[in-house]
């Protein structure tokens, strides 16, 4: 077998472990000015690209060591190797948006929260992008709360996550009548001068899907709650009506993306039949549903969702004309798979010209993967949203069948998957 070549964040290659990420500037990393960000907007080309980040698991850098790589590769493999990983492919998309979907950091070996979290969205911070960020369930196992950490990451420079939402987002009554931390949306509007420069023509909604059930009679994860699709329902019957009416109002709502980070049951609807990329283990959802499947198909405008937490899935799969796709694992202090490459998703969002040749609406939407290897490879390309089938009501997947394939290697969930 020939040897597996290395990338420049592969866990060989020392040339870039000469700092530590954990000696981030808190004058760099804190900023309260983000409400000042200019709106996000699609660009001169007619694009919007997002780059995905899932499960980087940081905790306390150059001394952390990575998991489940090849014995040739443990030494000197740490976070670090995660922190290269992001600005590789920041420099390779060139992403509008950067959004990392929990388990940024991994709270049991992260000595001290802040300046975990500070190393860990330095690159995005240094790249000058503007980024978004939910939480996982092991964020807040270090040495701030849930509501803590997102406290923190709101404070960052550069960022557009929010807290949660408040009065003025005309939704919800106050921040604290819903639950969890870390539920907003984030509008991208047209192209600067053309005739949507002021409408929302791509609606990203982000959600805190929990850490653990405090329930005591139903075990496992935790789920998106009553208050938090009561929130989305209306965020999403308010931009559909924006959309729609008013200068320039389209025929129908724009298109919606959804990030959080524990998979909905349905993720388990999928063979291998009827998904693109891989299932290497079982789907650790919530142990019961909480139907914000079917509140998203209700809504009407949600097109894909995005999550995290099971690092060696990275299958999408379609159902009720929603995707639903996995990342795959970001970070190397994560459990993984020997030998099979650390990922990002990227999601390309593309605008249709109008009869006299100016941008108009989406037209399409795009993923793939990049791999950790030294070329940054890029696989299973998928067009996710076509506008002209926008109205398909034909299902595209078939009940799961059979049993998920296991995978060896050691688990950092906190609690058994279930499968």
């Amino acid at each position: 077998m020939a040897a597996k070549r290395l990338s420049s964040s592969s866990p060989n290659n020392n040339t870039h472990w000469g700092r530590d990420q954990l000696e981030t500037s808190p004058n760099m990393a804190l900023n309260a000015e983000n409400s000042s960000l200019p709106p996000l907007r699609f660009g001169q080309n007619g694009q919007f690209k997002i780059l995905q980040v899932a499960d980087m698991h940081f905790a306390d850098g150059k001394s952390t060591p990575c998991l489940d790589v090849l014995p040739d590769q443990v030494s000197g493999c740490s976070d670090l190797n995660t922190t290269v990983f992001v600005e590789r492919m920041i420099r390779a998309e060139k992403p509008d948006l950067i959004v990392f979907t929990g388990d940024n950091i991994f709270g049991f070996d992260a000595t001290d929260a802040e300046k975990s979290l500070n190393a860990a969205f330095a690159p995005a911070i240094k790249s000058n992008l503007p980024w978004a960020a939910v939480l996982g369930n092991h964020d807040q196992e270090s040495t701030l709360s849930r509501k803590g950490v997102m406290q923190h990451i709101v404070q960052m420079q550069r960022t557009v996550s929010r807290l949660n939402p408040t009065v003025d987002s005309c939704t919800i009554q106050g921040e604290e009548e819903i639950d969890g931390y870390g539920n907003y949306n984030v509008e991208v509007s047209g192209v600067e001068g053309s005739t949507l420069h002021n409408k929302s023509i791509l609606n990203l909604y982000f959600l805190d899907s929990g850490d653990y059930s405090t329930v005591p009679s139903i075990p496992g994860y935790g789920w998106i709650k009553p208050s938090q699709q009561l929130w989305f329902q209306r965020t999403s019957a308010k931009l559909k009506k924006e959309h729609t009416s008013g200068p320039e109002g389209q025929k129908g709502p724009a298109p919606g993306l959804v990030y959080f980070h524990i998979p909905l049951p349905e993720f388990g609807s999928f063979d291998a039949s009827n998904f693109t990329g891989v299932r290497q283990e079982g789907i650790s959802s919530a142990s019961v549903n909480s139907g914000f499947f079917t509140t998203m198909v209700e809504a009407g405008d949600v097109k894909a969702v995005f999550t995290g937490h099971d690092h060696v899935n990275d299958f999408c799969g379609e159902l009720l004309d929603i995707h639903l796709c996995y990342a795959g694992g970001f970070g190397y202090h994560a459990y993984g798979k020997a030998g099979w490459s650390r990922r990002a998703r990227v999601v390309s969002a593309s605008l249709e010209k109008t009869e006299n040749g100016a941008w108009g609406a989406v037209k399409s939407i795009k993923t793939w993967k990049r791999l950790d290897d030294q070329h940054l490879s890029t696989i299973d390309v998928q067009t996710i949203w076509p506008k002209s089938s926008a109205d398909s009501a034909a299902p595209s997947a078939a009940p799961e069948s059979g049993v998920s394939r296991a995978v060896s290697g050691r688990r950092r969930k906190g609690t058994p998957t279930v499968v």
